[in-house]
This record gives C-alpha cells, structure tokens and sequence, in this order.
C-alpha cells in the first residue's frame, strides 16, 4: 500500500486486517487514543481522509455533516480516520458497502465508540470490527518469542530458554507502556507520555465522548481507584467506596456512568468470567476482573516511579498482571481464542482462561519465581475439579512469570517469562 508511514513498526493485527478487508466492505478499526490505529490503517490504505483534519476551518468534518458520502470518494481501501467526529459516516459506509457488495472498501479508525442512537444499523455482516491495543511485548521487540501460545495448544514440545529480564528492566517495561512512541524513549522520561495521555484523558476526551462535562479530578482519582484493584474481580461498590472516600456523597450511578466512558474510550477492560459448559455443577462468582488497558495507565495513575514499585511489590505484582493479560488479550485475538478468568464461590481463583478450538487452558501469573509453586497449585486444582466434574482435560498448564528459565516441569506443567512468548 502507499500511504505506509515511514518508520512504520509492523503489528500483529496487520495479518487480521489484510483478512478482514477480503471479507467485509469495511472494516472499523477501535482501541484506545495513541495505541498506533492510524499507523496501521495508513499501511493497509491507499487513500485517507483526517475527519478533525482543522485546515479551511474542518472542511472535512463540516462536509460530512452536511452530506457524509461526499467524503467517501477516495482511492479504495478509503481510511477515514476520526469517524465519530460525525457518527453518520458509519450509515454512509454502510450503505455503500452494502450496495456495492464489493469488499476492502473503507477503513475507519476511532478512540471512541459513539452512542449507539448515534447512528442507524450496526454494521453487521458490512463493518468488520477489529479491537487493537498498546503494543505487545512481542511486537516492540522486548519478547524472543521463543515460544508461541498456538505451539503450546497443539502440544509442540517447549525448548528451554531463558528470560533477559530482571527487576530493573521488568519495571521499566511497565512504567513506558505499549505506545508505539514511547518505546525508544529514554527510561528517565518513559513516565511522561502516560501522564499526557491521563491529563489529556480527564481533562477533555472523557467530556468529549458524550458532550457532557465531566470532574477531571474525579476521572483521574477513579482511575487511580482501579489501578489499585488492577487486573482483579473488585466489585464496583469497592471503587465506589474509594471515590466517596475523598469525594463524599458521590452515587454508584456516577461512578458507573464515569466507568462507561471509560470503557467507551477503550481505556478501561473488564474481563469476563469463564464458565465452562458444566456451569450448573459449579458455584461461580460472576464478577468480570477489571484493569486499565496498559500498565502504564494505572502507574501515572498512582503517581508512581520505579523506585517507589521497588519498595511495594504487592502493586507491582498487580501491575506485571496487567501487562501479562494486555499481552495476553494480544495475541489470543490474533488467534481467534477467548480470553477469561475463573473465580469460583470457594475462593480458586486463576489468573486466566484461553479458549481455542474447543480446547482451553489455564495460565497463572506469578511475578516472583518465589510464588510459581502457589500458581501451579491454583491450576492443579482448578484441572481436578472441572476434569472430576466432566470436564476435557486443559490442552496445557501454565504460570507466567517476570524472569528466570522457560521449562517444563516433569508434572507438564510450564513455566514461561512473558518475554519469551508470542502468539
């Protein structure tokens, strides 16, 4: 394609769009702001047009108001960055998708999923939708990817390899974040960039999602609120207390509408419980785990350095979590597997459920080589309750960890440093 930005770092989500765009007239391209959309739009398009484009006083966005298909005559695949600007551009799309019946035509790119009255028709079996995120471990060239999570669900045999990481590095990699133009900056100022992205978050994109002021010292203290309970089935009323503890009489309703914009923004993730087709044998909590979509979110969040993570591995632990179900989300949707969790009414928890083909398996994520024996102990008991109960056995076991050996022990059981795997 010809409008590839030089420079341009390649994404797992590149071999999906190239799929999609042969499946479907368009193809809708969502995930949080800076996350690297247009980038990658730009390397499969070849031509453009900038919705919030400010030249001849938004000229653009002011002829999609008044008549949205005019903007839709470009070279195909056509990318329209910025669509929500004029949520009728996904009905113009549409319809001409829809017409027309051929397929790679549009390519749309947003930070914002817009109200659903917005616009018309949902798009279905015309829009493809793709979700990114903040760049894997794997895709910024800090994983060797010396094991891939197909190989480990087909049963390829894993090699021994070891980690390159240590306390140090793992911080680091925590505290930059996955934004493609924060991977070459220097450790001292890798804190900067998140920080931009939550001041810029609370102070003008949350109001701007649905044209309602909102606090920014309320979004930047919920967003705190959650990168304390980062990456775990916290119940809202938790949050809710956190918030009316410096905000007082502030209602759960608020705070639910303040979550929605979040999650709108692609900012906040809740991950759903697994329930296994035994459900009913089984007592299940059913609340999602919810975590901001890059570690580096909730780090600025918490005004944190790495010197003050040093001191507190307990938030550092929620933190590497993050990082390893970000990384995870990654590359299971490159597969086409389901990501979820399982906490059930006794208290066993595992960090992560994958689900591909018809097989599942279950991955705990310990920081510290001091703590993979309790993981595997969660994940022996959850393989005997569920296989007791009628369950297939898991394609495989796993605990992640922030260093040291890739190996399998003699029980099948692997151990793997998220910088040794890929998708």
């Amino acid at each position: 394609m010809g409008l590839t930005e030089s420079g341009y770092k390649a994404r797992l989500t590149d071999a999906k769009i190239t799929r999609y765009l042969h499946l479907f007239g368009a193809l809708s391209i969502e995930g949080p702001k800076w996350c690297g959309k247009t980038w990658t739009a730009l390397n499969h398009a070849n031509s453009v047009v900038y919705i919030a484009d400010p030249e001849n006083d938004y000229a653009n966005r002011e002829a999609a108001k008044l008549n949205p298909a005019s903007i839709l005559a470009g070279e195909k695949p056509l990318l329209v960055n910025e669509w929500q600007e004029v949520p009728a551009i996904w009905d113009a799309v549409r319809f001409s998708s829809d017409r027309t019946k051929d397929k790679g035509l549009f390519l749309l790119t947003g930070s914002v999923t817009p109200r659903r009255d917005s616009f018309i028709h949902s798009g279905a079996g015309r829009i493809g939708r793709i979700r990114m995120r903040t760049m894997s471990l794997y895709e910024s060239g800090n994983s060797s990817g010396a094991i891939s999570l197909l190989d480990l669900f087909t049963g390829i045999k894993v090699e021994p390899a070891a980690s390159k990481l240590n306390q140090e590095k793992l911080i680091g990699l925590i505290v930059r974040g996955g934004w493609p133009e924060n991977i070459n900056v220097s450790q001292e100022d890798a804190f900067i960039l998140p920080e931009q992205y939550n001041m810029a978050l609370a102070e003008t994109d949350i109001s701007h999602a649905d044209n309602m002021k909102r606090n920014p010292e309320l979004v930047l203290h919920l967003l705190a609120a959650i990168a304390r309970t980062n990456a775990t089935p916290a119940l809202q009323t938790t949050i809710v207390a956190d918030i009316q503890a410096r905000f007082g009489d502030i209602t759960r309703q608020t705070v639910g509408d303040y979550l929605s914009a979040l999650k709108r923004l692609y900012v906040v993730e809740e991950i759903p419980q697994w329930f296994p087709e035994l459900r009913n044998k089984l007592r299940l909590r059913k609340t999602p785990k919810r975590m901001l979509t890059d570690p580096a979110i909730a780090v600025s969040a918490l005004k944190a350095r790495p010197d003050d993570l040093v001191r507190d591995p307990r938030t550092l632990g929620g933190l590497f979590e993050n990082l390893c179900i970000r990384d995870l989300m990654i590359y299971s949707e490159v597969l086409g597997a389901k990501l979820s969790h399982y906490h059930d009414a006794n208290g066993l928890e595992v960090d992560a459920i994958i689900e591909l083909d018809n097989k599942w398996a279950g991955v705990e994520i310990k920081m510290g080589a001091h703590r993979v024996d309790e993981g595997i102990t969660s994940l022996i008991r959850l393989r005997e309750k569920l296989v007791s109960k009628g369950a297939i056995e898991p394609a495989f076991l796993c605990v992640i960890t922030g260093g040291g050996p890739l190996f399998t022990r003699e029980d099948g059981i692997h151990v793997i440093p998220i910088d040794c795997l890929k998708p």
